[in-house]
């Protein structure tokens, strides 16, 4: 090999390790970060992975369980009085079977969103399912 030729090379495999290594150490913080916080839920997620749970993906595509969490949805997110966990819980519609899960700040919010599930058209039954944050 030239000596030039092994310059090049060595020239670029040291600005690609230069180039990397603060990519690796901001990943780690990232990690370190997320795994001390209180927004880490892999717990919550392993559980969901069992298929004993509904979750967003359960989500029926008829016309009827589309627009149905759509305007749950709508009614939720419009609502400031709500947390925004409250307003991030998932809504699931399976031939009009409402399902709701996630965390909400206070048993109030929980009845408040399983009300406007209720009092959406075309709901045959809700499954409350939202677990209060507040002890």
């Amino acid at each position: 090999m030239s000596k030039r030729l092994s310059l090049v090379i060595f020239t670029l495999t040291c600005g690609l390790t230069m180039v990397t290594a603060p990519v690796r150490a901001e990943q780690s913080t990232a990690i370190y970060m997320a795994a001390t916080s209180e927004l880490e839920n892999t717990e919550l997620n392993a559980r969901d992975k069992d298929n004993a749970t509904l979750t967003p993906e359960d989500q029926k595509e008829t016309k009827k369980d589309i627009k149905i969490t759509s305007k749950i949805r709508k009614t939720v997110v419009r609502d400031k009085s709500l947390s925004v966990d409250a307003q991030n819980a998932k809504i699931i519609t399976r031939n009009g079977v409402v399902t709701l899960r996630g965390p909400v700040a206070s048993e109030a919010e929980k009845m408040k969103l399983q009300q406007i599930a209720q009092k959406t058209k075309g709901v045959v039954r809700v499954d409350n399912q939202l677990e209060n944050k507040a002890p």
